[in-house]
């Protein structure tokens, strides 16, 4: 049925289609008895599915990437669809109207999209405002800086969305990795990234209840890059990493629209995010938090990414491609390998 229904929406522009759809769902949770309803078909509920990473207890270990819900304005709805959590953003402290469009393509032979975006968002006033809700799911802040402000500058843009933002979420992911944002991805250099990572550690041991750093981190890093990183993941005790973002790589690509300028998501990404999280794990330790992300189209992919290294999983293109159902089929397959390895001991 889902298929039937993709296969309409996406006949028109990508962008368009989102912004329906996410309105759609809201709509739609408004009608009496709907959230019982949906939740009851989607979630699956089992104690064997929690995941305890960085002093918070996660119901499952699927969850929302960022870039869905940018501006925190539907969260309670997308959580009826089984997620465990939710990352929204990404938020920088001023309004921002992103990259010209067209900004969002299709690459439907590849399973894959193009996106250049551009971190577009209300602003963290609005997304503040909208984070008040009441909720009963994790919510992560995926933070970045202004297009305007000089990376000189970037960590005031940090610091900002880190402290005003404090109060309503559950996680931090700094966002170094979007190739949308001019200059963004030379924070991969260890001489940018140490002070600004100095500075939001810093800030947020002073705060009075100080929220888990997490790092995102680019698929296009050579290994020297994530040595470094490494290090200093470790010298400053950031709580997490989450690997990764888009890709500027087209291998691979069949589409007509792999010329286009932007970040690709979805299956052919897939591999890369897996080499990444593999050599994270072998050199963070068997207990460093990681989260995955990157091509998971399939519940196996999500088991995958688990096996490489992956405590967490998060969607975005396969969730567009595949529907909620995605969701209820990784989960119930980590749920029976969690209970045939409780049935082996």
């Amino acid at each position: 049925m889902y298929k039937i229904l993709r296969n309409f929406l996406f006949l028109f522009d990508a962008e368009l289609i989102h912004e329906f759809s996410v309105k759609f769902i809201k709509l739609f949770f408004n009608i009496p008895l709907t959230k019982t309803i949906i939740r009851r078909f989607f979630v699956v509920n089992h104690h064997s599915l929690e995941k305890k990473l960085f002093g918070l207890t996660f119901k499952n270990p699927v969850g929302l990437a960022a870039g869905f819900d940018k501006n925190a304005d539907s969260y309670r709805e997308f959580s009826n669809f089984g997620f465990g959590f939710i990352e929204i953003g990404t938020v920088t402290p001023l309004p921002q109207p992103g990259n010209p469009k067209k900004r969002i393509f299709r690459l439907v032979e590849d399973k894959s999209l193009i996106n250049r975006l551009g971190f577009n968002n209300k602003g963290l006033e609005v997304i503040t405002e909208n984070l008040k809700k009441k909720r009963d799911i994790i919510i992560g802040a995926n933070i970045g800086k202004n297009f305007f402000t000089e990376n000189v500058d970037a960590h005031d843009d940090y610091l900002k969305c880190l402290t005003d933002l404090n109060d309503y979420v559950d996680y931090f992911a700094v966002n170094i990795s979007s190739p949308n944002t001019k200059g963004l991805r030379d924070f991969h250099d260890k001489k940018l990234l140490k002070p600004l990572l100095e500075k939001l550690v810093n800030k947020n041991n002073e705060m009075r209840n100080s929220k888990p750093l997490l790092l995102k981190i680019s698929p296009d890093i050579n290994s020297q890059q994530l040595d470094a990183i490494i290090q200093l993941v470790l010298e400053l005790k950031i709580d997490g990493v989450i690997a990764t973002n888009t890709t500027i790589s087209r291998d691979g690509i069949e589409s007509k629209y792999k010329e286009e300028t932007g970040g690709l998501s979805g299956m052919k990404l897939r591999d890369k995010s897996n080499l990444i999280i593999s050599s994270l794990r072998k050199k963070l330790g068997a207990d460093f938090p990681i989260i995955g992300v990157g091509g998971i189209m399939n519940a196996e992919d999500a088991l995958k990414k688990i096996k490489c290294g992956a405590d967490l999983v998060q969607l975005y293109t396969g969730f567009i491609y595949e529907g909620p159902s995605l969701i209820k089929r990784i989960n119930n397959l980590l749920l029976d390998q969690e209970l045939n390895k409780n049935y082996e001991k």
